[in-house]
């Protein structure tokens, strides 16, 4: 699989028209769940342990989206089947009172994996140039004095790619996905929801009401995408109508991005190897 394709490289103007939400990839489902996906799956929980035991980096995956765009699936599907000892998910909703206290990506820390681990936020910090935009928020934030409601979109997008810059530097890859999703597949999604009653729990009324302001949605994530894919953190624009075929993507680019880590299983020292030996033969010759 190309997966460059689907990643927008750092100062690219991104027009979300010009990507798809489904493609002719050339696999069938069957081929996708039979044999493709658990391959990549396989191949990315061994190279997941390698960085468990090593404990010398870790990844944050951010995955971003509109309701119903399969996320939760994803953690579900892929993430799920990893070691749980090296795996961090954190969920991010509105604002606490508490974390309004403090600057916006303060939160974000508690999310943020320990080496050997892959922090998954399910939602993440993009949220403060998102919500708050769309809806008209800031009056419930402190904001530099110098700045209007305007200019602190470009700031917010500088301090984010500095962030992200930050945690690269210091030992944590960092992977974006945005789920690229049409908004006719939303409303197929929603409406299964809330018809199957097997399935009302995952809907929530804020749903319907957050898509009366898609296109808003788009051009906020249009210009989030533009400003904040950098060559350290790249986003990843995956065709999301295909939900299959989006996790096989996801599973293809933490492949790549692990080999690139290229942890290794620690090895044992001389000394300790010659205790071990003593160790085993003592067990060996352990009366029953």
């Amino acid at each position: 699989m190309n997966i460059s394709k689907y990643k927008v490289e750092g100062n690219k103007k991104v027009e979300l028209k010009n990507y798809a939400t489904t493609e002719d990839h050339g696999f069938k489902k069957k081929e996708l769940l039979d044999q493709h996906i658990p391959e990549s799956v396989d191949k990315l929980k061994e190279l997941h342990w390698r960085l468990h035991a090593e404990e010398k980096k870790g990844i944050v995956v951010v995955l971003q989206a509109m309701d119903a765009a399969g996320k939760d699936e994803a953690i579900s599907y892929i993430f799920s089947n990893l070691t749980a000892q090296g795996l961090k998910t954190t969920s991010f909703q509105k604002p606490s009172d508490t974390e309004l206290s403090h600057d916006y990506l303060w939160r974000i820390r508690e999310g943020l994996p320990a080496r050997g681990q892959i922090g998954i936020l399910n939602r993440s910090h993009y949220e403060e140039v998102i919500a708050p935009r769309v809806h008209d928020l800031l009056d419930d934030e402190t904001i530099p004095d110098d700045k209007d409601k305007e200019e602190i979109w470009s700031v917010r997008f500088r301090q984010i790619n500095d962030f992200e810059r930050y945690i690269v530097e210091n030992g944590f890859e960092v992977i974006k996905f945005f789920f690229h999703m049409s908004k006719e597949e939303q409303k197929h999604r929603l409406l299964e929801r809330m018809k199957n009653p097997k399935k009302n729990w995952e809907f929530s009324f804020s749903d319907v009401e957050e898509r009366q302001h898609w296109d808003s949605y788009q051009e906020i994530f249009e210009d989030m995408l533009s400003n904040t894919s950098t060559d350290y953190a790249p986003w990843y624009i995956l065709p999301a109508d295909d939900e299959w075929y989006s996790r096989y993507i996801i599973t293809e680019v933490m492949i790549d991005c692990l080999e690139k880590i290229d942890p290794q299983f620690p090895e044992i020292s001389q000394e300790n190897r010659e205790k071990l030996d003593d160790y085993i033969e003592m067990l060996e010759n352990e009366a029953d």
